[in-house]
């Protein structure tokens, strides 16, 4: 792969990482507020009085939200630029957190969980779009794996801290508290951050209104890569997500006899995890592209062992050394899920990049807000038998695989067509 910067790409360096930094900086904080839940489960039940189903329903509807809101935002960040879309979005998340602070009931607790979703999802995909604007093209998968990376951060933070803090202070004090980092960031962002470097500014191109949206969305979902990108995520990231989301530490508690202490190391390794394997991830598809795919599936096929094996051993109860595996495994998979928008990036041009990036985002949320039901209703029908509710993630990967398989050739092909062109293109600019 070659490492020259290409024609129009903007240069990068200092000021680019510290723009960059504050949109990531957002992205951290809505991730605290969106797995914030994952280490407040139990307590969540005890506080509502609700079950299985009805706790899985507090992640369902997150994600519900975040999934379809992930082609309008992307839509809005291509329209309206990073900073007023990632501005909406924390005080979207910011006000989601504040509500579940204070919610006397269930009904409550619900609608604050939908705003929050709906901020968060503006999070992500803007974060994306911005190291676009700021960085070289060739810079693009590092840059997505540190953005994943800033966002296990955040996941690792709620693990600590807001687990901590929930049972010191208490649940209001402990949420609300924690409400305050969306002030900061909004102040950050509103000071210091800007759509693009002076001189780089996207050409200006026309919106017209509904067609403009059935266009965009038509022109993305038509590029194998960006359908190839959708079934990549759908399939690597929910397994790990599932996880820290909600069912992680009941899993470890209940079914594994596991203190909450120590789930909550193990909690805390899976996601020490992912920061480690989104670096090396990062570092080998920015230099070898022909690697996405195998590990994406070498990913797939790693946690669905380990999983097979974790659920089936005999007696029921893992070996703390093979729930030490499982969770390294499964801190892989947020960064494999990352590797779905470097199939989705070159597929489209600049000005579709947040729409593709959307319809891409969409496929692990829509994926991981299936499993969380699924466990729920299956958790509740089998009286608590963890090893049939668990096995409802096998069932959404073999779905994932056979999409991914069925697309990559094509979008292989259409991936060189486009790079042909590219080279072509850029001989015959004059100097």
């Amino acid at each position: 792969m070659s490492n020259a910067t290409s024609p129009g790409d903007p240069p990068g360096g200092r000021r680019a990482v510290t723009v960059w930094g504050i949109g990531v900086s957002v992205y951290f904080v809505a991730v605290i507020f969106r797995t914030s839940l994952g280490v407040a489960g139990l307590d969540a039940a005890d506080r509502f009085h609700v079950g299985a189903s009805a706790l899985s329903t507090f992640s369902i509807l997150q994600l519900l939200v975040y999934a379809g809101m992930q082609i309008p935002v992307g839509l809005l960040v291509d329209r309206l630029g990073t900073k007023r879309v990632l501005t909406l979005g924390v005080v979207l998340f910011t006000a989601g957190q504040l509500g579940f602070a204070f919610s006397p009931s269930y009904g409550m607790a619900l609608a604050s969980r939908a705003l929050l979703g709906c901020g968060d999802a503006m999070t992500f995909i803007s974060v994306l779009r911005l190291g676009t604007r700021w960085f070289p093209a060739r810079r693009g998968p590092m840059i997505a794996q540190l953005a994943g990376l800033a966002g296990m951060a955040g996941n690792l933070v709620s693990t600590l801290v807001i687990a901590r803090l929930l049972h010191g202070v208490g649940w209001t004090a402990a949420f609300a508290g924690s409400a305050l980092a969306g002030v900061v960031v909004l102040v950050l962002l509103l000071l210091f951050l800007k759509d693009h470097p002076e001189g780089y500014e996207p050409e200006p191109f026309p919106h017209q209104g509904a067609a403009y949206v059935r266009r965009q969305i038509a022109a993305a979902w038509r590029e194998p890569g960006t359908r190839l990108g959708l079934w990549v995520h759908f399939t690597t990231q929910f397994p790990a997500m599932v996880f820290l989301l909600l069912w992680g530490l009941p899993f470890l508690v209940e079914a594994q006899g596991l203190t909450r202490a120590t789930a909550g190391e193990l909690l805390t390794l899976v996601v020490l995890s992912n920061m480690a394997v989104g670096l090396v991830y990062g570092q080998i598809v920015a230099r070898h592209h022909g690697a996405r795919l195998p590990l994406a599936l070498g990913t797939v096929g790693s946690t669905a062992l380990l999983w097979a094996v974790t659920l089936a051993y005999p007696g029921g109860r893992a070996p703390m050394w093979l729930l030490v595996v499982l969770c390294v495994v499964l801190g892989a998979c947020g960064p494999a899920s990352m590797i779905g928008f470097d199939f989705a990036r070159p597929a489209n041009p600049p000005e579709r990049q947040g729409t593709a990036s959307g319809i891409t985002n969409m496929g692990g949320f829509v994926a991981s807000m299936t499993t969380l039901f699924a466990v729920g209703v299956l958790l509740d029908a089998t009286g608590d038998d963890y090893t049939v509710a668990f096995s409802a993630v096998f069932v959404l990967q073999a779905l994932g695989v056979g999409q991914i398989l069925r697309l990559r050739k094509r979008a292989a092909r259409r991936e060189r067509e486009r790079l042909v062109a590219s080279r072509v293109e850029t001989v015959h600019v004059p100097a």
